[in-house]
């Protein structure tokens, strides 16, 4: 079963939910889930259950004591200072404390392939219905922290993408794509570059590449072998090299990154 989760807090995450059901024939269930409705479609002979939260998304560390997914799919929103309209796809987890969510130094089970396609169904489906709005990698960032393949698919960055109803419906179209094709690429750990990762969207956009975790520039310091090794090894796909952005690395950090990567035996790339 895949489940897909919205928080009604979230403007963006329940108008995302609402075009799954709008467009892609989900039922209404006479069950509840907490005080809300479930729904419940099919895809690829796969069943996709769609439930609603009060908690804010972030805090949902308990679902998967309540459900057993093969595949968790959060529908959210983003938001950024920058305001720039963005598509974006990520894995959570919490690769130092726990701020936001989540369990500290833990990330969630990445699926790299099914992330991959989503991106590229965001970037083909923006092209064909005009929108001015960047697709991107986000890093991995935040709760929950969870030993099941899960993603979160995000409509941002303010109040004025969250209620853009054809945005939504390309979020909601590139959620239901990855699980349609259910892929298998190469997969990569990313290491270095902001928050959007501008560089490795542009390769997993124009190579066969995909990524899992992607470890930005600022959790660098605190980020040793354990954690690396956690990121290569809780993702769906077997992390086949390490991609590094590796101009903006410092040199202490770089030699430590060489030595980490080479002590649990992953191939680095540099970019």
């Amino acid at each position: 079963m895949i489940l897909m989760v919205a928080s009604t807090k979230d403007i963006a995450g329940m108008n995302i939910a609402q075009q799954v059901i709008d467009h892609y024939e989900f039922e209404k269930q006479l069950g509840l889930f907490g005080k809300h409705s479930v729904y419940v479609g099919r895809v690829e002979n796969r069943e996709v259950e769609l439930v609603f939260t009060d908690e804010d998304i972030v805090n949902t560390q308990y679902i998967v004591d309540l459900f057993t997914p093969e595949l968790l799919i959060f529908l959210s929103r983003h938001a950024s200072v920058s305001g720039i309209p963005t598509l974006s796809v990520h894995t959570p987890g919490n690769l130092g404390k726990a701020e936001l969510g989540g369990i500290s130094r833990k990330v969630s089970v990445s699926p790299a392939s099914v992330m991959k396609d989503v991106l590229l169904e965001m970037a083909k489906k923006r092209e064909e219905m005009g929108l001015d709005y960047e697709v991107s990698y986000e890093c991995t960032h935040h709760g929950p922290s969870l030993d099941v393949p899960t993603m979160f698919v995000e409509l941002g960055s303010s109040p004025k993408q969250w209620k853009d109803v054809q945005a939504a419906e390309v979020v909601a179209h590139a959620a239901i794509t990855g699980v349609h094709k259910w892929s298998r690429y190469p997969t990569a750990l990313g290491i270095w570059g902001p928050h959007y990762n501008k560089k490795f969207t542009r390769v997993a956009l124009t190579t066969k590449m995909a990524f899992g975790h992607i470890i930005p520039k600022h959790a660098i310091p605190r980020v040793d072998t354990k954690m690396v090794k956690q990121c290569v090894e809780k993702t769906v796909e077997k992390t086949e090299l390490a991609i590094l952005e590796w101009k903006g690395i410092k040199g202490p950090d770089k030699d430590r990154l060489i030595m980490v990567l080479n002590e649990i035996d992953v191939p680095v790339e540099k970019i």
